[in-house]
């Protein structure tokens, strides 16, 4: 079994067309397509509107280092 990735053209009549190296035998293949859609245009999003809840600048000697914020037994 090989794996072979390439690109096909699809005809108005509906024929796939592969082209494929010279090495492979001309006999009947058992053959999985994979059609992959054309990216659509990617629309433009307008940018998240979060809510935001202002408590006004932190304390200027905050501290929130782990022995400041704990006691002894780490609770």
């Amino acid at each position: 079994m090989r794996t072979i990735e390439t690109t096909a053209t699809v005809s108005d009549d509906g024929k796939l067309i592969v082209q494929v190296s010279p090495d492979i035998s001309p006999v009947e293949h058992r053959v999985v397509v994979v059609i992959e859609e054309a990216e659509k245009a990617k629309q433009m999003r307008l940018p998240l509107n979060f809510p935001v809840d202002s408590c006004g600048p932190w304390p200027s000697n905050l501290s929130l280092r782990r022995e400041d914020m704990y006691d002894d037994d780490g609770r």
